[in-house]
């Protein structure tokens, strides 16, 4: 197989493609200089779009090829970077279970890094057991919508606990910007596919799915995993675990239950701030780490459509535009967008009582009224809270009780002009732009809700955002506050190479809570590494 880059089309061709899969097909050839009868099949690896110029949108294309002479075509094309063998993507298990390995690991948490922990550990033959704090995801939807419509929180199933993790209710992005050498990506895009995800995710340069499809794919990985033999256990509330010299010999649940393990693989999510605090009480090793702080920014999305394609901003085929942006402020602080949802909504996120955070969310059509994002400034335990590994949480916590006061203290949420925030002035009334955010936000001055440094940079930096997306300073836009849960506070340090805790054996963090993700795909990718490491290690004991 030989795989083709840069293969480019116009977006009026583009878009025939389903119907016309000649216009790919005479591309290969034109490229290749090769008959039509030397070309056996393609595929499509990628496909991205080159909006730079508005006026002349491009359709980007990878494309595996097979063909009759690959060598001949290999040789003619070696200087030439965009034509190349394609590489093998097929996963490959690093070991499988001893049929008399009665042992079994623990798996604490069953969001990306989770679910794909145990469906590796599951597809090997290791049974494992899975516990969840949280409810199986559509007890937990009931519940996140129970903050949502009736300002009702229940701590222990919410947008951040519960199956599926904090990602089931996103965006559902999966894409990401970690090194992937061994294609680890493809196999957690391939899995979604055979649970129920769209085909194009597999090639589109940006896939998303969606909350109400990851519903249903997550409960079809759930039951993959138990038909292969592994356990899922909810309302399970790991509250400690037994140590013996540093050794992992098993976890406590909340209610005194002991179930005894020696590869226990931590995969808890960024808010699982009573376990980060009994991990620092048994003297595991973690340490603070940077992450951002900020508020959420919405637009009409009609707006980011015209900035981004121009003309052709309601095409269908392009769908709902999106953006990154970044900027480094004078006060040496940089700035940058978050988590952007096109079509979607500001979602009520916290998972504690008296607390306010924000996120996005977007359906799989991406067909709301407005675009969101978060517009958040980066800070570090160096510069902003030194006082232990821990403070970076507390810090967290304070933003978010000082935002449940500014939104009256029901779960509503701070909120204000984007025109009056850039002026220094507390909005009064809203404009042409509509908050999406449930319960509610109350008009205030957001200058009283982060430090005054994260004020001065985003000031700085939204004009200069516009400059990019023309009319990203939209008086009538909105600022919903507060967005603080972007990534993990702390790092579960672990060894490089056995993946395991530098001072606690047998403990395997991963994912997002641990530090070691951002985001569905990289949180997937982490817990398959993680479960290939937990894998060759029970394999070595079983054979001694």
């Amino acid at each position: 197989m030989i795989r083709i880059s840069e293969i480019k089309l116009p977006l009026q061709q583009a878009q025939t493609l389903t119907h016309a899969p000649e216009i790919l097909q005479a591309a290969i050839i034109k490229k290749l200089g090769i008959q039509p009868s030397d070309l056996i099949d393609f595929s499509i690896y990628k496909r991205g779009v080159d909006a730079r110029r508005k006026n002349a949108i491009l359709f980007v294309y990878i494309l595996d090829v097979q063909l009759r002479n690959e060598a001949a075509i290999l040789k003619k094309f070696q200087r030439d970077a965009h034509v190349k063998l394609a590489p093998d993507m097929q996963y490959q298990f690093v070991a499988r279970a001893d049929s008399e390995n009665a042992s079994r690991p623990v798996i604490i948490g069953f969001g990306p890094a989770g679910i794909f922990a145990a469906l590796i550990l599951a597809q090997a033959g290791f049974r494992p057991i899975v516990l969840e704090r949280g409810k199986a995801v559509r007890e937990r939807t009931k519940d996140t919508w129970g903050l949502w419509r009736k300002k009702v929180l229940d701590p222990e199933s919410n947008v951040q606990f519960g199956e599926g993790g904090a990602g089931t209710f996103s965006d559902g992005k999966l894409y990401s910007q970690i090194k992937d050498p061994k294609h680890y990506g493809r196999k957690v895009l391939t899995e979604f596919v055979k649970a129920g995800a769209p085909e194009e995710i597999l090639y589109v340069s940006h896939p998303h799915i969606g909350t109400f499809r990851l519903v249903g794919m997550v409960e079809q990985m759930r039951q993959t995993i138990i038909d292969l033999g592994g356990e899922i256990r909810f309302q399970s509330h790991v509250t400690d675990i037994v140590l013996e010299q540093q050794q992992v010999r098993g976890v406590v649940l909340a209610n005194g239950e002991q179930i005894a393990t020696q590869h226990l693989v931590l995969a808890v999510g960024h808010s699982a701030r009573d376990t980060f605090t009994m991990l620092h009480q048994r003297g595991i090793y973690i340490e603070a780490k940077p992450f951002s702080i900020g508020f959420r920014i919405e637009h009409p999305q009609s707006l980011i459509n015209t900035a981004r394609y121009g003309p052709y901003a309601q095409h269908p085929v392009l769908g709902a535009a999106d953006y990154k942006l970044v900027h480094h402020a004078s006060n040496g602080r940089s700035v940058y967008s978050f988590c952007m949802c096109p079509g979607g909504t500001v979602v009520a996120a916290t998972s504690e009582t008296g607390r306010v955070v924000t996120n996005g969310m977007s359906q799989y059509s991406r067909n709301e009224r407005n675009a969101n994002a978060g517009i958040v400034v980066g800070i570090s335990p160096e510069q902003d809270y030194p006082d232990g590994p821990l403070a970076g949480m507390e810090l967290q916590r304070q933003l978010e009780s000082k935002a449940f006061e500014l939104g009256g203290q029901d779960y509503c949420a701070p909120a204000q002009l984007i025109g009056d925030f850039l002026s220094n002035r507390p909005s009064s009334q809203l404009g042409q732009v509509t908050p999406s955010y449930t319960p509610g936000v109350k008009l205030c001055n957001l200058a009283d809700a982060l430090p005054e440094f994260a004020i001065q940079a985003m000031r700085e930096a939204i004009p200069v955002f516009a400059k990019q997306i023309q009319g990203f300073d939209l008086a009538d836009g909105v600022l919903t506050g507060v967005e603080t849960r972007t990534s993990s506070p702390i790092r579960i340090k672990r060894d490089d190479l056995s993946l395991q805790s530098i001072n606690t054996q047998g403990l395997y963090p991963t994912g997002e809570g641990a530090g070691y993700a951002g985001g569905i795909l990289s949180a997937a990718v982490d817990g398959i590494r993680v479960a290939e490491a937990v894998s060759l290690a029970m394999s070595k004991t079983s054979s001694r």
